[in-house]
Order: C-alpha cells, then structure tokens, then sequence
C-alpha cells in the first residue's frame, strides 16, 4: 500500500502509518497512491481522481468534505471519510475565543494601546452571561461549543433539522425562530446546496439588531457583501471568521468592514488536535486493512 499525504500534517504521522506500507509527501506518486490525505488545500476533483487509477480512500483531516467530488468518488468505489471528531475540541475553543473577542472590545482595546491611546470610557463591553447562542448546527462541534456557552451562564439554542434532541442545547423548530431570539450566531453547518449562501441580506433582516455572528463552518455559508453592509449599518454588531470563499480569500469586503474579526482557518490547528487527526486516520485506515 502506498500512503501519500498530500498537505500538512502532524510530522508523526509518516512513522505512525508505515507499518501499512510506503508512505511519502511527493505528489508526483499520486498516480501509484492507495490513500490519500488531504486536507483544505487539495482538491479532489474528477480530473484529480481519474489521475489517481489506484486510489481506494481519501481521508481528510478535519471536517468538511466540500473539497471531494464525493459522488465521483463513489462511483469509483473510492472511500471518502473525514477525522469529524477529532477536530470538535480545537474549532469550538477557536468559536468560543471570537465571541469572547468581539463583546469584550479586546482587538480595539489591544490596538489602542499600542497607539497609545487610554480609550477607557469609549471601549464599552458586555457580558456573555444571560444571553442567548444561536448554533445553526449543533454536530461535534457545535456540541462542544454548547457545553462552554452553558459554562457561561448563556442560554443555548440550536437550530438542527436532523436532531430529535440534544442534551446540551434546546432545539428549536425554525430557522426564522432561532435567529429573532438569538443575541449570537454561530455558524457550524456543512456547505450543501441548502446551506450555501443561506446567512443573507433577507436572512439578517429577520435577525435581532447588534446581534454577533460567528463562523467557524464554512465561508459560502454566508453572503458576505451582505454581511459587510449590515456590519456597515450597525444591524451586525460584530462578525468575527475563520473560514473563507477559498484559503487564502482572492477578495473580500469583510476584511475592510467595521467591527470584523478575522482569523485564517486556524481552527483545526492546534498541536493535540493534529496528534488526534493522525490517530483517527491510523484506525480508519487499519479498519480498511483488516476489511480487506
């Protein structure tokens, strides 16, 4: 078997493999890979796959598989599968840190200071506490998200038509309904064909003024020249990203909008999470092994 990983992970991760096969970083043996591994920066396309005839898996480290023709995969009977779980502590620590930023005024705070400004009675905050989350999307990730939010004091709510129940959120039955009661947004939704471009301008008028969104899922999840403007018109009181159109963003407005904060997709990439990547695909891949 011969294991080809082809963007960055933790550097363990040859050593942990090899007893499989071979294992190596050159892209130019992907005609001869087995598995790949990828992350956000291949592009499995059917022109990538039809130059890969060996190819039987391709595991991402991280969550969303928007960068795999999944169904071409699956009419070549290539598996595809991700590492959901592992990544679930890192993305949510990262969406909990950006909205802890955002009301406490700590970039303005932080850059006012190295300016050499005093702006004490100018830079107001507010609390987290007795306010309301709004998660659209309440998987692995979100879920971890919900446990700090109720750490907090934060009433919890959760927008997720595949969930019965949660244990940490309540669910609730509209999208309308979750986003009017919501004081903060936090995005963690696929991109499908449903959830592309759903945060729009006709969506963020039904939304509550000042309200603080978040995104650590997926930048086509939202309009952003819609959020620009709302952030512009004080209707978003902050919007804080980690995630793009594509990595790194060719343009974009949110990065020139007041009151942004803008990260370039960290969230999965903390040491320990890297280590729990490479864990979960050693076992996707020896379940293949014994499978075969």
């Amino acid at each position: 078997m011969k294991i080809l990983i082809s963007d960055a992970f933790d550097p363990s991760l040859p050593d942990k493999l090899s007893k499989y096969g071979e294992v190596t970083d050159d892209k130019g043996q992907l005609a001869d890979a087995d598995v790949v591994l990828i992350r956000s920066k291949t592009k499995c396309t059917k022109e990538y796959i039809d130059s890969a005839p060996k190819l039987k898996m391709i595991l991402r480290g991280g969550v969303g598989l928007d960068n795999v023709d999944r169904e071409y995969a699956k009419e070549k009977g290539i598996i595809v599968s991700n590492t959901a779980e592992a990544s679930a502590i890192a993305v949510a620590e990262l969406a909990f840190a950006l909205m802890l930023s955002m009301p406490n005024n700590i970039l303005p705070g932080d850059a006012s200071m190295k300016q050499g400004e005093w702006k004490k009675k100018e830079l107001k905050r507010s609390e987290l506490y007795g306010k309301t989350l709004g998660l659209l999307g309440v998987g692995n990730i979100g879920t971890e998200v919900a446990k700090r939010a109720k750490a907090f004091g934060m009433n919890v709510l959760a927008y997720d038509p595949y969930l019965k129940s949660h244990e940490y959120a309540e669910l609730v039955g509209s999208l309308d309904d979750i986003i009017a009661k919501s004081d903060f947004l936090s995005l963690h939704m696929p991109l499908t064909d449903e959830t592309k471009g759903m945060v729009n301008k006709d969506l963020i008028a039904k939304m509550k003024d000042g309200v603080y969104i978040l995104n650590t899922g997926r930048g086509k999840c939202v309009v952003e020249e819609d959020v620009a403007e709302a952030l512009k018109s004080g209707k978003i009181k902050g919007y804080a990203t980690d995630v793009w159109y594509s990595d790194p963003p060719e343009s974009t407005p949110l990065t020139s909008a007041p009151n942004t904060v803008c990260t370039p997709h960290i969230g999965a990439s903390t040491k320990e999470n890297l280590l729990r990547i490479g864990e979960v695909i050693d076992r996707l891949i020896g379940e293949y092994v014994k499978g075969k």
